[in-house]
């Protein structure tokens, strides 16, 4: 009997592991003996991966080094919005032995799933231009195209890193997991490539200067992404004005499906707005079905009247103010040569704690 229970367990996880994003790959492995390291996997693990649609073990095959590239863009996904949210009452928290790295969250239609679809597909894309321009991937180098322009005072130049094939595999790669049919499927792929228009509208023009003592007579400039950072934020302010929309069908021949705000008086949503079609779930109380933490015990800011403060992270349950010993280096002074030599002071400080 035990038996049979631990056979149907696995079966269940293994369903839900195909229901599962490809924003897995920055969990722990199973391979790994540690909870916490994430271990390097290899072009052979692309179809063993149960949790990636068919296309996106045929884009894992690619090249030997594909797979490696797609779970540097999970982990940097994971860590940014985990960045982007850490003040915030769903704060982008993990769960481990789980077959979803943040647990039944994104079941819902939410803002919080629109970020995350959106951060995924512009860090995949961003991984993937970075890895094209340093000659990890067969498949792509710099971007030739920038170079069959002419501007007047400079020239191209350098290694322009390749958006352009980054959006395209990011697209191939994270799209052909969803339905448009569906009205889910049609908010990811919205959000997909909203995440993706923040990358590429971020390019930055880097130019250097060529020339005999010091002059500028050849000025070369070459195309740089910008820092996955700076796509954070972006998205961050996107979240925070997100629209709430419905999807509409009309008949003109054939069935048109379209995101449009679910009322009439919203301003309609452009390529680069993130959409949601669901209210966000309570993320002040525990939910282990939905791998919700909660609040309490999180740290608040006493006198902050945003999200960190303690009125609002703590979802009016009051905090408790606890008073910490806290040590430090100072009074440093440089001692010839070459050393410095610091005190060490103890203060006390207030930490607040949510109940």
């Amino acid at each position: 009997m035990e038996l049979f229970w631990k056979v149907l367990s696995f079966l269940l996880l293994l369903a839900q592991a195909v229901q599962a994003n490809w924003w897995n790959l920055a969990a722990p492995h199973p391979e790994s003996n540690s909870s916490v390291e994430v271990v390097t996997l290899h072009k052979e693990s692309c179809q063993r991966l149960e949790y990636l649609a068919e296309r996106q073990k045929q884009l894992c095959l690619l090249s030997d080094k594909m797979i490696q590239v797609l779970q540097t863009g999970a982990i940097q996904a994971v860590e940014e919005c985990q960045h982007q949210f850490r003040h915030s009452r769903w704060n982008c928290s993990t769960v481990q032995n789980s077959t979803d790295i943040f647990g039944g969250v994104l079941k819902f239609k939410s803002r919080e799933a629109a970020f995350v679809h959106a951060l995924s597909s512009a860090a995949l894309a961003h991984a993937v231009a970075r890895a094209c321009s340093r000659g990890e991937l067969n498949e792509c180098s710099c971007d030739a195209r920038v170079r069959k322009r002419t501007p007047r005072h400079w020239q191209w130049g350098g290694c322009s890193e390749d958006i352009k094939y980054g959006e395209i595999y990011s697209r191939d790669f994270v799209d052909s997991r969803e339905d448009k049919n569906t009205d889910e499927g049609l908010m990811n792929l919205h959000n997909n490539e909203a995440g993706r228009r923040a990358v590429r509208g971020r390019m930055q023009r880097v130019c250097k200067c060529h020339g005999m003592s010091g002059s500028c007579s050849v000025r070369v400039c070459w195309r740089r992404l910008p820092q996955l950072r700076a796509v954070g934020d972006a998205l961050t302010t996107r979240y925070e004005g997100a629209s709430h929309v419905k999807v509409v069908e009309r008949k003109r021949g054939k069935n048109i499906r379209k995101l449009r705000p679910l009322h009439a008086d919203m301003k309609k949503p452009n390529k680069t707005d993130l959409v949601y079609l669901e209210d966000s779930p309570d993320y002040c109380e525990p939910n282990d079905e939905l791998g919700i933490l909660g609040t309490r015990g999180r740290s608040c800011n006493r006198t902050s009247a945003g999200l960190d403060g303690c009125r609002l992270l703590c979802c009016g349950r009051g905090y408790q103010t606890r008073v910490l010993d806290h040590e430090e280096k100072c009074r440093c002074r440089f001692v010839w040569c070459c050393k410095v030599h610091c005190e060490l002071c103890r203060y006390k400080r207030d930490h607040h704690v949510c109940n």
